[in-house]
């Protein structure tokens, strides 16, 4: 169990990966978001999340390296991941877009690279190329985001790499026990994006009981339930006492009962697409 904002869990090949970061979904280029990274590190973060469709690589890479310097922490130390994007999912083109994709950031290498969704006839290509890049040594993990069970399945059936990463939707009204399951059986570690719903669940009478109890928020129990339930999360933020506040998971528990009546909110809800029926 994560005591402490840089543990991490491990890959099936060795990698560590911390069990809370920052994400920078629909943060725009700009003074914002580099400042968010940069306050993100200062805090102690060491995992940062884009993506090539966030059209932010630029301003999380100008952010790394201006809080890496500020930290005086070297880049081996962080974990950054950026995901394909479906219009590039082919063996040349998902090569391609990494290449880009490290430019933009401005790094020799990422930590992991992700297929951002399950476009059906192309993630096979697309998952070869992450193969190739990875036995070149020019990623360090390779992974998927928004694959259901069966998506994974047909991945696997081709695949010489087990992707060591499902980056879902991961809340308490979708608890995906299922997929958690089957990603545990196999190996692949969970990782949930939108963990507080995109802010919907911060009225929630339950967590607001459970967070009294505890004298936290709403949002540092859902993180932590999170990370007792073995997901690693990474919730996004600009605002620098957000991102503080967000860390602020380590120094207590919920009980066994808590996490139970938290599992029990499930309704199979979805803030974003469902990866069976998307159309982008």
């Amino acid at each position: 169990m994560a005591k402490h904002l840089q543990d991490t869990t491990i890959f099936h090949n060795g990698v560590k990966m911390p069990w809370l970061g920052l994400g920078v979904f629909k943060v725009q280029e700009g003074p914002e978001l580099v400042n968010a990274v940069k306050a993100a590190l200062a805090q102690g973060y060491r995992s940062v999340d884009t993506a090539a469709i966030y059209d932010n690589e630029a301003g999380v890479g100008q952010g790394i390296r201006e809080g890496l310097t500020k930290a005086g922490i070297a880049r081996e130390e962080l974990f950054v991941t950026s995901k394909v994007w479906n219009a590039d999912l082919g063996y040349e083109s998902t090569i391609a877009a990494y290449e880009a994709s490290l430019g933009k950031l401005g790094l020799e290498y990422l930590d992991l690279y992700l297929i951002h969704w399950p476009v059906a006839g192309k993630y096979k290509e697309a998952w070869r190329a992450l193969e190739t890049l990875y036995k070149k040594g020019r990623v360090r993990a390779i992974g998927v985001s928004n694959f259901h069970i069966h998506h994974l399945e047909d991945l696997m059936k081709d695949a010489e790499i087990i992707p060591m990463v499902n980056q879902v939707e991961y809340h308490p009204r979708l608890t995906q026990k299922d997929l958690q399951a089957f990603c545990v059986k196999h190996g692949i570690q969970l990782e949930a994006w939108s963990p507080l719903m995109q802010g919907q669940l911060l009225d929630d009478q339950v967590l607001k009981e459970i967070a009294a109890k505890h004298g936290k928020s709403v949002a540092q129990v859902v993180l932590r339930w999170d990370l007792q339930n073995g997901v690693v999360t990474i919730p996004k933020s600009t605002k620098e006492q957000r991102i503080a506040e967000n860390a602020e998971v380590f120094d207590f528990e919920l009980t066994k009962e808590e996490t139970e009546r938290i599992d029990s909110m499930n309704e199979n809800l979805r803030v974003g697409p469902d990866p069976d029926h998307f159309d982008f």
